[in-house]
């Protein structure tokens, strides 16, 4: 025999595998994955932080209990089949499966719990109530009250609003008033991808939302100081100390009132980019912890038997997270500050046991504290600005290249320029481009210039405003505050002055219509796989980043928006410019219908433009479509119109639309959205393209317990 050429007679008798080399390359490619899976295992936790997430998130996106429920079964069958699978894949997508129903399982009971009985019509009524909140709305000559009522049937919690003229100094954290007041139940969004304020009140177990009426009386006066009195109180203190225009940004910033700014100034901010700095967050409690920490080792270092018998370093640490959780309680213990603090504090614990504590375990800890306790915060943009721009800082100063950029090198001062040049703009060109789809989907518009903007704007605030600032309240006990005032009021003049002039630089702002939820979804998957990965794989994420920014742009403008109560509409014209039926239509309204149409400025008059005719009662409007012209009627009075007028003027058009209940003999040739139809509805957009489309605020809301009607 040959021995040379002989086969192997082990390998020559084994059966085949099952199926041929299929079964195979599956075995390969599962080998694969879980090599990866060990690979990357820091990161698998991270991972199972972003189901829980999505578990709660999508609760809000599902519209019924019936989707809730289902959803809840899949991914617990799912997680059965995943540990069957076994491996570290199965591992993972079992972890993932049990932390997305266990986030479903949350907030679903979550909502249960709060559940409160809330106005249901409007309502005048004089009561009694103990007041748990008080906002000063300074921009807005207001006062703003969350009220308990005492004795009442009425719900726990009530939020109404005063007249500057109305409020006087008692009014504080504690007391008893009474007051007479309009009430009506929380209001949702008046167009579909509006802001919904019903939500929010549902989890705050505020009942109804009013003005008060009259005078307000004080029963019983507030006990002791509160937070609430301490923070209105250094509000004032700060808006009559500082000289200049910015007195409403330093109260932002002292107190986390950002209702004191100006609103002119607050847009600018938007615009600009730079709205950021309005919202105390990572950057305003490092600059309070850090100035804490070096002021107090300076001091301690001053006794010298101190230095040498204790470490500086941890008492310096200890007196940062004295300083860092007074700040918060201090500017109301908002959901980025809070989620600031607590990173703030595993930093700090890091140092004191000699580690490093900041990286990515650290925002993933921060997130599921907050998540825990308020799982509805996921839902707000403010939850999802602030993490979203720390998880970007965070992963781009962790990647090698950068770390290999900025790392310190024996160059002189002008390397050192360079690289924190350098570090400046890589930092807020990956927080602009991280926050523009989360700032396209909740408000529509996305700054352009923000990194040119934030290049100034960050240091100015952090190595200015920010310890001239606490340097003018603390010295400001002792006479000598004056010198400090004056910086923070140039400092912040010069930082307004900025805001206005990049926020209205031509092309300063990308505007979009309602983003889809799906592309939203898609935008932030895509972040998310980009930052949280190490390997290269990571650059897979930009697919779904272009594909939700890609739909965003191309969302389509609706040609008709109707608010709720059918007081409001807004026609769009070929250019994106809304006219609206009643011109003198406040700038809450006129705000809400320019930017659900995408457009970048203000609404127009109905009634002057050619395509409509108007009189005192109402408006007949001819508006394009993809095919064909539809007309509009739209009552604009609550005055008596002749039957035999009003129902031949319904005859001869296509759509109807008014606030108050129109006779059943009123039949448009398509659409009739009077008071009934509205409240069924709730506010609308239309799409007049073949075939023409309606998206209604109660598809949006589906079945959520906060989802009635709160239209008059």
């Amino acid at each position: 025999m040959d021995l040379v050429s002989a086969p192997n007679t082990d390998a020559a008798v084994s059966p085949p595998e099952s199926g041929g080399f299929l079964p195979i390359r599956w075995r390969l490619l599962g080998r694969q994955i879980d090599a990866f899976l060990e690979a990357e295992r820091q990161q698998l936790p991270l991972w199972g932080v972003v189901a829980f997430g999505a578990g709660i998130a999508s609760w809000f996106w599902l519209p019924t209990p019936g989707h809730w429920l289902t959803a809840i079964l899949i991914a617990l069958g799912l997680l059965m089949a995943s540990l069957a699978l076994g491996g570290r894949l199965g591992q993972a997508l079992a972890f993932g499966e049990l932390f997305f129903a266990l986030g479903q399982g949350l907030i679903w009971g979550r909502s249960e719990m709060v559940e409160a009985p809330r106005i249901e019509r409007i309502t005048i009524t004089t009561f009694e109530a103990r007041i748990e909140r008080v906002e000063p709305l300074v921009a807005r000559e207001r006062v703003r009250l969350t009220l308990k009522p005492v004795g009442e049937e009425l719900p726990p919690r009530l939020r109404v609003s005063l007249r500057e003229a109305q409020a006087f100094e008692a009014l504080r954290e504690g007391a008893v008033i009474r007051l007479r007041a309009r009430l009506t139940p929380p209001p949702t969004m008046a167009v579909p991808g509006g802001y919904d304020f019903a939500r929010h009140a549902w989890f705050q177990r505020i009942g109804g939302v009013g003005t008060a009426l009259g005078d307000v009386q004080l029963l019983r006066p507030s006990g002791a100081s509160s937070l609430d009195g301490i923070r209105a109180s250094l509000g004032a203190k700060v808006r009559a100390a500082l000289p200049g225009s910015g007195d409403g940004i330093a109260t932002a910033l002292a107190t986390g009132d950002k209702n004191a700014v100006a609103k002119e100034d607050a847009e600018a901010m938007r615009r600009s980019g730079l709205a950021h700095l309005l919202a105390v967050s990572g950057l305003h409690i490092a600059a309070v912890v850090g100035s804490a920490m070096l002021l107090s080792i300076k001091l301690m270092a001053l006794w010298p038997a101190l230095a040498r018998r204790h470490n500086l370093i941890l008492w310096s640490a200890a007196a940062g997270a004295i300083a860092g959780i007074g700040y918060t309680l201090l500017t109301g213990m908002q959901v980025p500050t809070v989620r600031a603090c607590i990173a703030a504090l595993l930093v700090l614990l890091g140092i004191a046991l000699g580690r490093p504590a900041l990286s990515l375990r650290l925002v993933a800890v921060g997130a599921v504290v907050i998540l825990l306790i308020r799982p509805e915060t996921i839902a707000g943009a403010s939850f999802q600005l602030s993490f979203a721009a720390v998880t970007a800082i965070i992963a781009l100063h962790a990647h090698p290249r950068v770390r290999d950029w900025l790392k310190p090198r024996d160059d002189g001062w002008r390397g050192r320029m360079w690289r924190s040049f350098l570090a400046l703009v890589l930092t807020g060109l990956a927080v602009e481009i991280t926050l523009m789809p989360l700032a396209l989907y909740h408000f529509h518009k996305a700054g352009l210039f923000g990194v040119l903007a934030n290049l100034i704007a960050i240091p100015l605030t952090t190595f200015v405003v920010m310890p001239a600032l606490a340097l003018a309240i603390l010295l400001d006990l002792v006479g000598l505050g004056a010198p400090f005032w004056w910086v923070t009021g140039t400092a912040l003049d010069g930082l307004v002055s900025l805001a206005h002039m990049v926020g209205n630089a031509k092309g300063a702002v990308a505007m979009v219509p309602t983003m889809p939820t799906w592309a939203f979804a898609f935008a932030v998957l895509g972040g998310l796989w980009l930052y949280l990965w190490t390997h290269r794989i990571r650059w897979a994420g930009l697919v779904p980043i272009a594909i939700g920014l890609g739909a965003a742009a191309l969302s389509p403008r609706p040609d008709l928006l109707v608010t709720g109560d059918g007081r409001h509409l807004a026609i769009i014209d070929d250019e994106g410019r809304p006219h609206l039926l009643r011109a003198r239509a406040g700038d809450f309204i006129r705000d809400i219908l320019s930017e659900n149409a995408g457009y970048d400025g203000d609404p127009g008059p109905l009634e002057e433009q050619a395509f409509a005719n108007c009189n005192r009662d109402a408006c007949l409007a001819a508006i394009e479509g993809g095919e064909r012209t539809f007309t509009l009627l739209a009552v604009r009075s609550r005055d008596y119109i002749a039957w035999k007028e009003l129902t031949d003027a319904c005859a001869s058009v296509d759509i109807v639309v008014s606030e108050r209940w129109m006779p059943r003999g009123c039949t448009p040739r398509w659409l009739k959205l009077d008071r009934k139809a509205l409240e069924e509805s709730g506010g609308l957009a239309l799409y007049l393209d073949e075939p023409p489309r309606i998206e209604s605020v109660r598809e949006r809301l589906g079945a959520h317990p906060w989802a009635i009607n709160s239209a008059e």
